[in-house]
């Protein structure tokens, strides 16, 4: 009895002990991750509100000796924060939400409704999602200065001796355009992901609504809609993410009026060309802290927005549940 006991007291003790090893490999495993993924932000903001002479300085390594809030100052002037903020509102926060909207209809389409065209049309939204936005530069540039449908304005303004192409560079419809057709910046991906999770979705709901008489709108707007919290969040978040990060598009379609993205991929040459009077080096000490300053400037709306929505998207997971 006493051998049984004992045999059964080592192999807890042998129990214990391994999860406790395992336990220090996870959490040491997991911190060193977690320092990997989070040493840029860290080392952005103790940069950021560096003063010169901490970054000469072999004694300071994260926090500051002179904090100072200086560089957010000039930041906040180089990059013409309210301006381009709401630059970057007007374009790509606003085609980002019509984008969620289009490529969710468009998907609702291509998950439940059974037409010729079908097949083609899910393998040119697969393409969309292949190639890449660099291979259709030119293509892109001719559209948005010409625009046209068909050549059907062109040709009538070749007959009357009238350019009737609109020209959308450096214009919000650049943007708003591609959204509301569902081909903007990463609408196939959304698209795709809308269609993926649709497919998902109890017929027999939308049926019974066909019963008692609504029709594909109604049906869509009070069983699909309400039944997709957690797909529609994420689109939302990944699209406003790349929405307000886009540089290609954004420096490609515009020549003034820049979003806050662009307006940071030119920060050196506008420290170059000075702010208030004084000019900025590209590689000086006092230069890194502002362009430190000048990037969590621009993220932390973005942060503020996912910390939120997060705990929003954590709740939905319950909520979308159908039970019964």
């Amino acid at each position: 009895m006493k051998i049984t006991k004992n045999k059964l007291t080592s192999r807890a003790a042998k129990e214990a002990a391994f999860k406790f090893v395992t336990g220090i490999i996870r959490w040491a495993f997991l911190l060193s991750i977690s320092y990997i993924l989070l040493y840029p932000m860290i080392y952005m903001i103790s940069s950021a509100f560096r003063d010169a002479q901490d970054f000469v300085d072999p004694t300071v390594v994260w926090v500051p000796k002179n904090f100072s809030v200086n560089n957010f100052v000039i930041a906040f002037k180089a990059l013409d924060y309210l301006k381009t903020f709401w630059n970057t509102f007007r374009m790509e926060i606003i085609s980002a939400f019509i984008e969620i909207v289009m490529c969710s209809i468009t998907a609702y389409g291509l998950a439940r409704f059974d037409f010729k065209e079908k097949k083609l049309l899910m393998g040119m939204l697969i393409v969309t999602i292949l190639v890449p936005t660099q291979m259709i530069m030119l293509p892109l540039m001719v559209n948005m200065h010409y625009l046209d449908i068909f050549g059907i304005l062109g040709f009538i303004g070749e007959k009357i001796g009238t350019e009737l192409r609109p020209n959308l560079l450096n214009t919000a419809w650049a943007f708003y355009v591609p959204s509301i057709f569902a081909v903007g910046l990463k609408a196939g991906l959304f698209t795709y992901m809308y269609v993926q999770f649709f497919k998902g979705l109890p017929k027999e709901l939308e049926e019974a609504a066909s019963i008692d008489g609504a029709g594909p709108v109604k049906t869509f707007l009070t069983i699909v809609v309400p039944s997709s919290g957690t797909i529609f969040l994420t689109v939302t978040i990944f699209s406003i993410i790349w929405h307000w990060n886009d540089v290609y598009l954004s420096g490609l379609f515009l020549s003034r009026d820049y979003p806050l993205s662009v307006q940071l991929s030119r920060i050196f040459t506008i420290l170059n060309s000075g702010i208030d009077g004084v000019k900025y080096g590209s590689y000086s000490r006092s230069t890194v802290g502002i362009v430190m300053a000048a990037c969590l400037l621009v993220i932390l709306p973005m942060l503020i927005m996912y910390c939120i929505l997060q705990k929003q998207f954590i709740k939905s997971i319950d909520r979308v549940g159908i039970v019964g």
